[in-house]
């Protein structure tokens, strides 16, 4: 433990600890059974100087397509522990710490939103091509099902299916809502705020802030109950994840509108995919997420294969609200894909694409506004951050 660590304890102030993260994340990765290696993968100077991805393979022998999994916002790869021996049962499994967040290092990414997007992109490239895996099943859950459709966008023959756990940044906020009068004066109220990181009030309270997370969060620890004794070490977790320079938040603060849309939605770019990418998207039936409906993404993307299904009983943290039920339909996925590649061979001209993106655009706001008009009220009320 460094000098700076032991000061920290003498003093009561409970500031990031990398060797507590480290314990806290062994706690964590200790209740998964299948052989597992973790180590840091060097990117070299992607975004800083010297970036390096953390990262852990499951079942890495696995001669089988492999499976990666993205984290959401605010995350790391230890919140998939519910999941790993499930999916990593018949092929290789890596999840990593994006870069900027958890264990990864942490650059300075641009302050442009696209070109921010596109630095974390290119991140997933470097750390793919340092691990030596050609194609591969990508998962992301919330931020990460945006950044890996991003990255599906951008390398579209590295990614043999395209699975979205209840993926944040895909509706367009709608032009008109329907707030109550309340709601508007907590926002001019806290309007301020808006311009700070998500999680600043939780570095910026110093003691204290353990225990903000822990009255904050207590629904996720809960979630992890039946594996995770102590359901503390999931809250610590959080906040030793969150702690420390938050680069990765503040790109994320420059890619949001506020925490529900995005700048730049993703639902007016997923026709840019490539049609033979297979695409499932899982959500949460209790989730405060815009449940965009499988024939608008179909509209979209007429001619690829596309699959919407909801969860029963699980709310934004899908993989941890219903395991069971999130595992058996990511490995059900996995098995599909390895048996056919899902293309519809179906022909489109170039003014009949034309066609499509104008009707689905004026598609997309007739059916999402209603939707996200409809949930506005719960969206607001919701404990469940990103």
């Amino acid at each position: 433990m460094s000098t700076n660590e032991n000061n920290n304890e003498k003093c009561g102030w409970t500031k990031f600890s990398e060797s507590k993260l480290i314990e806290v994340e062994k706690k964590i990765l200790s209740v998964v059974q299948t052989a597992y290696k973790t180590w840091f993968v060097p990117i070299g100077s992607t975004v800083g100087k010297d970036d390096k991805i953390w990262t852990v393979v499951v079942n890495g022998e696995s001669k089988n397509t492999p499976l990666v999994l993205l984290h959401g916002f605010a995350a790391g790869l230890g919140f998939w522990c519910l999941n790993f021996d499930a999916v990593a049962k018949e092929r290789p499994v890596y999840a990593i710490d994006l870069l900027g967040f958890g264990r990864s290092t942490r650059p300075e990414f641009s302050n442009d939103n696209v070109e921010a997007e596109q630095q974390m992109v290119r991140s997933l490239e470097e750390w793919r091509k340092k691990v030596d895996l050609d194609k591969f099943i990508l998962l992301g859950h919330s931020f990460g099902g945006y950044l890996a459709t991003s990255y599906a966008i951008n390398y579209p023959n590295r990614v043999k299916h395209l699975i979205l756990a209840d993926p944040w940044g895909f509706s367009e906020r709608p032009a008109k809502l329907d707030i109550p009068f309340f709601y508007k004066i907590m926002g001019l109220l806290f309007y301020p705020l808006t311009y700070l990181n998500p999680l600043a009030t939780v570095r910026a309270a110093g003691p204290i802030g353990p225990w903000l997370i822990r009255k904050a969060r207590r629904d996720i620890a809960a979630k992890y109950r039946d594996v995770v004794e102590d359901t503390e070490v999931i809250t610590e977790y959080i906040y030793q994840c969150n702690s420390q320079n938050p680069t990765g938040e503040s790109a994320f603060q420059r890619m949001k509108e506020n925490l529900v849309w995005a700048k730049n939605p993703m639902v007016h770019r997923f026709q840019k995919l490539s049609r033979d990418t297979p695409v499932t998207i899982l959500y949460g039936k209790e989730s405060w997420i815009t449940q965009i409906p499988e024939e608008v993404f179909k509209e979209k993307r007429p001619n690829s294969f596309i699959k919407v299904e909801i969860i029963p009983d699980a709310g934004h943290h899908i993989n941890a609200d219903q395991p069971m039920l999130f595992n058996e339909a990511v490995c059900e996925t996995c098995k599909q894909s390895d048996i056919s590649g899902y293309v519809i061979e179906t022909e489109m001209t170039e003014g009949e694409e034309k066609e499509v993106e104008e009707e689905t655009r004026e598609t997309l706001k007739n059916k999402i506004d209603p939707i996200c008009e409809e949930n506005l009220h719960n969206l607001q009320l919701s404990n469940n951050k990103i």
